[in-house]
């Protein structure tokens, strides 16, 4: 039995163990201990019995025989002792597949609470319903070890304290609570995407989290269009990592992009799942409408074959019903592509609020450069340089400025 195999084993049924003890015991904090100290104890008796057919069953079994101790040593929690003596009647080996999948999904909701700041709702997702240990966690989005602990250890107190209810929220709730779960994995996404600082272009292993978290909200929630239109997004976006970066690791941009690289496989989910959010006739939302312009580049075969007066006017529907500078932005690049780069440099001088966002002087960059204005051009791209705090994306930025010389 390998190190290797125990962590695979825990990364997989982690989120359903502590999740099923967090139903019984209402405290996710207290759901996790009860499941790391099962862990150990498989850790104990694996390597001489061996894995057990089910060792979810086996981790959930054990986790919820440690709760009964813990209650028992406890006279004020005799109600909690009670009920979990008779949730475990007759065991919980055998769970019904759809009653552990109904507390996956509430404990997606609790760890996505807003009582918690973002960063605490990343963080502690990742770790309960990811099986990510904190040291991952930490490594990925550049914090310290001991940062990170805290973050985590301060989400799960603000939760017993607020008395956090354990459970999907009612109808009248759920669309902003939805949105959150929504959020929290998209920035999960993004960061591993496009890393916001260090020496990576890309994380690829939080891509993967995060396609591996929609991909579960998609299972749990098959009715919500928007759930659908996060994953379309993840898996189209997704597919072109191997062709992001080149030998070195340096980032390579859209328009320089082997397409014969893109992922197969994962284009064809990306665009099933963006079926599925369309045959549910939703209002269009931010995903779905993100997710259908990642489509026109999918089914391009060159940048010059994109349909971007059709990109450019799926950005009109999405700023108006998500505004923000950056999908403003996001809109200019697609005016410039569909209608020339003057009328794109029109847009983007037209956009307030992103003072300090390197990302625009590097779009100003490249649309005065199209337009031989290439002085201006280069003083964009060095300032750009100079704001972001990627180093690879630094490094691109000043090779842009150079070819302006």
């Amino acid at each position: 039995m390998t190190q290797p195999r125990l962590d695979a084993i825990w990364r997989i049924e982690s989120a359903r163990v502590i999740a099923s003890v967090a139903r019984l015991v209402r405290d996710v904090g207290v759901a996790e201990d009860l499941a790391q100290d099962a862990f150990v104890a498989a850790l104990e008796t694996w390597p001489v019995e061996g894995v057990p057919p089910n060792p979810g069953g086996w981790l959930t079994t054990t986790a919820k025989r440690k709760a009964v101790d813990l209650m028992r040593r406890s006279s004020s929690l005799q109600d909690k002792y009670a009920l979990i003596a008779r949730e475990m009647t007759g065991g919980t080996e055998d769970e019904v597949p759809e009653a552990i999948s109904d507390d996956v999904l509430r404990l997606m909701f609790t760890c996505c609470h807003p009582v918690l700041s973002v960063d605490a709702r990343v963080a502690l997702t990742l770790r309960m319903v990811g099986g990510l240990k904190t040291p991952e966690i930490a490594r990925a989005f550049l914090v310290p070890d001991a940062t990170l602990g805290q973050r985590i250890s301060r989400a799960k107190k603000t939760l017993a304290e607020a008395e956090v209810p354990f459970e999907v929220p009612g109808e009248d709730e759920l669309p902003e609570r939805l949105a959150s779960v929504l959020e929290v994995v998209y920035l999960i996404f993004n960061e591993g995407y496009a890393a916001t600082a260090g020496d990576d272009w890309m994380r690829p292993a939080l891509i993967e989290d995060a396609l591996r978290l929609g991909r579960i909200l998609a299972g749990l929630e098959p009715g919500e269009p928007e759930v659908h239109g996060l994953v379309a997004l993840m898996e189209l976006q997704a597919s072109r990592q191997a062709a992001r970066t080149g030998p070195a690791g340096e980032p390579i941009l859209l328009a320089d992009q082997d397409r014969a690289r893109w992922d197969g496989v994962l284009i064809a989910r990306g665009l099933a799942a963006l079926e599925r959010a369309e045959a549910l006739r939703p209002p269009a939302g931010r995903y779905y409408l993100q997710a259908a312009i990642a489509a026109c580049h999918s089914r391009a075969r060159s940048v010059q074959e994109t349909d971007w007066p059709r990109v450019a006017a799926l950005y009109e529907l999405l700023a108006r019903i998500a505004p923000s500078p950056v999908v403003d932005l996001n809109r200019a690049v697609a005016f410039g592509m569909a209608f020339g780069p003057q009328i794109g440099l029109e847009a983007v001088d037209a956009i307030d609020g992103l003072d300090g966002y390197h990302l625009l002087n590097s779009v100003r960059g490249d649309l005065l450069f199209k337009l031989g204005r290439l002085d201006e051009a280069r003083a964009e791209f060095e300032r750009a340089a100079s704001l972001t705090q990627n180093a690879r994306e630094r490094e691109l930025l000043s090779a842009r400025a150079a070819e302006c010389a």
